[in-house]
């Protein structure tokens, strides 16, 4: 403070607190445009990536069951169906679609293979001709929701003389409630007469067992794996114009589901 003639005059100088806050305000904004900024490129190259996933990983996931069913027979064509795609980095996927010229496969590599089919939710695969094991079949389907499994499949009286010994011969009685009721002749048993048998699953296998004494007592297992839990079997007639791709036969049905 200075004084003067008769008067006075007083100078302040601004202070520098408010210039440093002011200027750390800035850097702050600065900082939080490049977050943001970083934040939506990131969620834009989520977005691509996700994008391309979707359009890829399906066919790809296609390609790789076309060519591991490939090894058994000919395939047609695999459409893959997943929500979103990158489930099927871990294997699952919503739906998948198989078409079939031909496969054959042992009951064991049947197990193997469906097995490796838990992780899809719908599967629905269709062959012209499918070989398990010596018995010719015709007109296959396979249909799986979750962990339940149908197939259905058609064989001619021809394909089951085929696949029986000389000499041998198997007729449909009945079939109801998981069971098919058949009759057995040229001793399958051990027994030279015909012989009333049933097939059906017992503790998630499918045998057949002889009817009457004292035969009730034998068992004969067709199909047998942990994996796969036999539920139950069925079988009908089909004339010469039906289901039978060669002439009269059945179709045959089972349902399981996988463990």
């Amino acid at each position: 403070m200075r004084r003067g003639d008769g008067g006075s005059s007083q100078t302040r100088s601004a202070p520098r607190g408010g210039s440093e806050v002011a200027g750390a305000r800035d850097g702050r904004r600065r900082r939080g445009g490049r977050a943001l900024r970083l934040a939506l490129w990131l969620a834009g190259a989520l977005v691509v990536a996700l994008g391309l996933a979707q359009i890829f990983l399906p066919k790809i996931a296609a390609s790789r069951i076309s060519s591991r069913l490939g090894r058994y027979g000919d395939v047609r064509s695999v459409h893959v169906s997943a929500w979103p795609a990158v489930e099927l980095l871990w294997g699952d996927a919503d739906a998948v679609t198989v078409r079939a010229r031909s496969i054959s496969v042992s009951p064991a590599q049947t197990g193997r293979l469906l097995h490796e089919a838990r992780g899809l939710h719908d599967l629905d695969l269709t062959a012209d001709t499918t070989r398990e094991g010596p018995l010719p079949l015709h007109d296959v389907s396979l249909r799986k929701r979750g962990a339940k499994l149908h197939a259905q499949a058609s064989l001619s009286q021809a394909d089951v003389k085929a696949a029986l010994p000389p000499g041998y011969d198997v007729q449909l009685l009945a079939s109801s409630r998981g069971q098919v009721r058949v009759r057995a002749s040229g001793g399958l048993f051990g027994v030279g007469a015909s012989v009333d048998a049933v097939a059906q699953a017992s503790q998630g296998k499918l045998i057949v067992r002889p009817q009457g004494f004292p035969l009730q007592a034998l068992k004969l297992t067709l199909f047998s794996d942990p994996r796969v839990h036999v539920e139950g079997v069925g079988a009908r007639r089909t004339d010469a114009g039906g289901g039978a791709a060669r002439g009269a036969g059945y179709v045959l049905s089972i349902d399981a589901s996988l463990r």
